[in-house]
Parts: structure tokens; sequence; C-alpha cells
């Protein structure tokens, strides 16, 4: 670069730095509004006009950014687009909790059903992830379940997919054996149920099922997997899977919550330090084993929501995953709630 005899930059080249330094910083802002957009059309589901209305720029815009999107190729099945302020929430994530990596998926508002984008994110992860002859045990709810749709369809040799609890009585969508038989037939694996319902009736039930009746067999096979795939329940929310589906009474979850439970993973039922409490209901439960989950070379926590926050917390004390996948408001509350700053 050319400097006067006094070693300084003359006025037009420091004009063309200032002019070149705006352009820049007016391309991310155009970048981080065309891939929120997207992210709201295309995984959301929005209108244009509410999408509009939420960003706050005319409808012509949200064309155009739209277009652009698809043009730049950042539209397939995911968005490729990356939000920097999502990235920097990632690895505040990643540092606080120890993770390998940490997904975040944008909200449109802090109102928003945080279920479909983090499901979004989730399946797309796991169409990169998932590798001939893996052995993988899933867990269930409504984040799971909505994970399918987003997961690519593709003959996977040798796939192991494993239900790591037994079912629900109720016709639900949200029900464990329904969710890993659809997940093993989107992939051409071959699926292991538990055919028991979730809770039995009582310790003796579970034992005699367990060692008379075969199912030790699927139980035995959650101890050696290569990756687990889980999301939670809080104790605190009436929308929480097992709540909803009438498992898991309003007694029930009273003396629950007087023992010091915040959550539950596989109705394996913690407190806020991720320690699981003393409850008879533990006697009762058909599903895989805390220690089983822990021992699990890569478990993957999908789950997010205001109403979860303790229990996400208890959780990575519990579960220490090893990639976290949630909403960016649940990673900011978070990590507020530890006492760490929150990237802007």
């Amino acid at each position: 670069m050319r400097k006067t005899a006094n070693g300084k930059r003359n006025a037009a080249e420091t004009n063309d730095l200032l002019v070149g330094s705006e352009g820049v910083a007016a391309e991310n802002r155009t970048s981080r509004l065309r891939t929120r957009a997207a992210w709201m059309y295309y995984v959301e589901q929005m209108t244009q006009s509410d999408i509009a209305d939420a960003l706050g720029v005319g409808r012509v815009t949200i064309v155009r950014l739209l277009a652009d999107a698809r043009a730049r190729n950042e539209v397939k099945i995911t968005i490729e687009g990356k939000l920097s302020a999502l990235t920097a929430l990632e690895a505040a994530l990643e540092k606080a909790f120890g993770l390998e990596q940490a997904i975040v998926a944008p909200l449109s508002s802090a109102e928003t059903d945080p279920i479909p984008p983090i499901s979004a994110a989730t399946g797309a992860y796991l169409s990169e992830k998932i590798q001939h002859g893996m052995r993988i045990g899933v867990g269930w709810g409504r984040t799971l379940s909505s994970t399918l749709q987003h997961i690519g369809s593709r003959p996977v040799n040798d796939l192991k997919v494993i239900s790591l609890l037994g079912g629900i009585v109720q016709p639900r969508r949200s029900n464990p054996p329904e969710f890993a038989w659809q997940f093993a037939q989107m992939l051409q694996g071959e699926g292991y149920l538990i055919p028991a319902p979730a809770l039995v009736d009582s310790k003796e039930t579970r034992t005699a099922l367990i060692e008379r009746c075969g199912l030790n067999t699927v139980l035995n096979m959650a101890e050696d997997l290569d990756m687990v795939l889980l999301s939670i329940g809080g104790i605190e929310t009436a929308s929480s899977t097992s709540y909803r589906v009438g498992l898991v009474d309003e007694e029930q979850k009273q003396s629950l919550r007087a023992n010091g439970a915040v959550g539950d993973v596989l109705f394996h039922f913690y407190d806020a330090d991720g320690r699981i409490v003393d409850d008879p209901v533990h006697e009762r439960v058909m599903s895989a084993s805390i220690e089983s989950l822990q021992n699990t070379p890569q478990r993957i926590l999908t789950s997010g929501g205001k109403e979860k926050i303790e229990a996400l917390l208890g959780a990575m004390k519990l579960l220490r995953p090893t990639v976290f996948i949630t909403d960016e408001e649940s990673a900011a509350e978070m990590l507020r709630r530890i006492g760490h700053s929150v990237p802007n």
C-alpha cells in the first residue's frame, strides 16, 4: 500500500478502507437475515408475511432473501448458512459443559415452540453421523418423534436400532417402540424393541419379564452401544410426555418433586445435581440402566424449552452428553443459570 512521504496513508486510500469495511459489515448483516428468513420459511413453515413482520422488513425483501438462499445452495435438506450469534452460543455451551459439540437452533421469537427447530437440527446431525454397522439406542418423546421427517432416508448396512424403553398402552404418536421401529425402517436397519409396558405393576413383574420372558436380550444390547439418542422430560411441566400420557399421575409427580426430582430420562428421575432420586417408581421401570447410557461413547441429548432449564442442567451432570442439541433461548438461559455470560 502506498504511503506519503511522512509514512501516512493518503486520504483516498483511507476512504477506500472505510468503504470496504462497511461493505463487509453490510454483507454479514444480509447473510444473517437471509439465514433467519430461510429457517423460518423452510423449517418453521411460517408465511412470508409473518416472516416479514418478525424480521421487521418488507415482504418483497423476504422473497428476495429466499431466492438468494436457494441460488447460493444454502437451502437443501437443512439450512447451511450459519448465524454468528448461534456459533458463539455453541462455543459457550461446549466450554461450560465440556461438550464435544453443541448445536443451537434459531427461533423466530422467544415464544416460538422450540420442538420443530430442535428436531430439524437433530435430524440433520443424525443424517451426517450415522454410519454402517452402528448400534444406536433411542429414547422417546415429542422432540425425538419429530426428528424422523428430517432424517435423510437411505440404506445403512448392518444398522441396529434398540428401543431403550418399554411401550405406552394408550395410542399415542410419541411411543418408544414405534419411534425406534420407524427410525430403523427409514435407514433399512434392524429394530429391537422391549415388548412390555414402560411401567409395570411391581418389582416382581419387572424381574419376571427380564429373567423369564427373554427381555434381558434387548436390555443386554443396551450395554454395548455406539450411540444413544435421548430427550429429557421436566417434572415441573404438564407438557412432559410421561405426564401427558398418564404414566405419572399428579400424586406420583408430587412424591417425585418432594424427593427432589427435576426431570427424567427413560423414567429415571433425577435431581438438580444429576443424581437419581430415591423413589419406588424405579423398581417398576422397563428401560435401559443409567450406567449403560453413561458408558456409551456417543451420547446425544436433544431437548429444549424454558420449562426444562432445570431438568437440562441436571441432565448435563447425569448423562454428560458428548453432543447437545437445543434452541437459542434455552442455551442462553442455561448459561445464565450457571453464571456464565451470554454471547451477543
